[in-house]
C-alpha cells in the first residue's frame, strides 16, 4: 500500500477572502478538494470558481452550527437563535435533537435542503463532511449519512487522527464500518487553524501508507467575516503554496476523496 494524499479546504463559499484562497492554493499550490458552505455569503462565487476549475474537487461542507440555514429560520425553530443564524451551543442542539423528535424533523429538513442546494449547482460531488465535525452525532450522522446515500456522494471525511481522543477515534471506527467510503486518517484535527507550513513538512515526513486527508481553512486574511477568532488563516495558505510542501509531495499521487479512495 502507497501513500496517497488528499489536501483539503474547509468553509468554501464562507467569504470571498476564502474563495480567492481557495483558488490560489488550487491553482498555485497543492490543495486538491474544497467542501463547500451552501448557505454562506460567498456560495455563488465559490461554485463559479469550482465550475472553472474543475480539477478542484469539490463536495459539501453541512453546517448545523455557527453558520446560516438554507431554510428559511421559521421552519426550522430549534435549529437557529433569534438572529436567524444557526446555534452556537453544540451540546444543547445535540441534547435537543436526543429529546424531541420535531427538532429531530426540521435537522432532517435542512440536510435535505443543503443537500439539494448542492445538486442544483451541478457540481459532481466528491465527498459530504460537516462544520466543526457536527456529525459525530449519532443522530446527525444518520441523517447525513442516509442524506449522502441517497444522493450519490462517493465519499465521507471520518475525523480520526493518530494520537488523536480516545473516544473520538473508537466512535470513528464505527463510522468507518458503518458510513461511507473515508480516508484513513484526517492530519491537523490538532491544529485547526494554525496549520502550519513546518507542521506540515513534519507530518508529511511521517505520515503512514494509505490514504491521508490533510485538513486546512486558508483565507486571505486573518479577520474573516463568519470565521473562527484566533485562526491563523493566511499561514494555512501560505503552507499549502509553500515551496518546500510542493517539492515534499511532488511524487506523492493526491487529488479528491473520490479519486484517492479509488486509486
Amino acid at each position: 500500500m502507497r501513500i496517497r494524499l488528499i489536501f483539503n479546504a474547509d468553509d468554501f463559499g464562507l467569504h470571498a477572502r476564502v474563495n480567492e484562497a481557495v483558488e490560489r492554493a488550487h491553482g498555485q499550490g497543492v490543495l486538491t478538494a474544497a467542501s463547500l458552505m451552501v448557505g454562506s455569503p460567498g456560495m455563488d462565487e465559490a461554485v463559479a470558481i469550482a465550475r472553472s476549475t474543475p480539477s478542484l474537487a469539490v463536495g459539501l461542507h453541512l453546517v448545523l452550527t455557527d453558520g446560516v440555514p438554507v431554510l428559511p429560520a421559521a421552519r426550522i425553530a430549534a435549529l437557529v437563535q433569534k438572529n436567524g443564524r444557526f446555534r452556537d451551543d453544540m451540546a444543547g442542539l445535540g441534547l435537543a435533537l436526543a429529546v424531541s423528535r420535531e427538532a429531530r424533523a426540521e435537522m432532517a429538513a435542512e440536510i435535505a435542503a443543503q443537500f439539494a442546494r448542492f445538486a442544483e449547482t451541478g457540481l459532481r460531488a466528491d465527498h459530504i463532511n460537516a462544520h466543526k465535525h457536527f456529525h459525530l452525532h449519532p443522530l446527525i450522522g444518520a441523517a447525513a449519512l442516509r442524506a449522502a446515500r441517497a444522493a450519490g456522494f462517493p465519499a465521507m471525511r471520518v475525523p480520526h487522527e493518530i494520537g488523536g481522543p480516545v473516544l473520538q477515534n473508537a466512535w470513528c471506527r464505527v463510522m468507518r464500518a458503518t458510513g461511507l467510503p473515508a480516508p484513513d486518517r484526517v492530519v491537523g484535527l490538532r491544529w485547526s487553524g494554525a496549520f502550519t507550513a513546518e507542521r506540515v513538512l513534519a507530518a508529511l515526513r511521517r505520515i503512514p501508507a494509505g490514504v491521508s486527508e490533510f485538513y486546512f481553512h486558508p483565507a486571505t486574511s486573518n479577520d474573516v467575516p463568519g470565521g473562527a477568532p484566533g485562526y491563523r488563516y493566511t499561514d494555512e495558505l501560505a503552507a499549502l503554496i509553500d515551496p518546500r510542501v510542493i517539492e515534499a509531495v511532488r511524487h506523492i499521487p493526491r487529488g479528491g476523496y473520490a479519486a484517492m479512495l479509488r486509486a
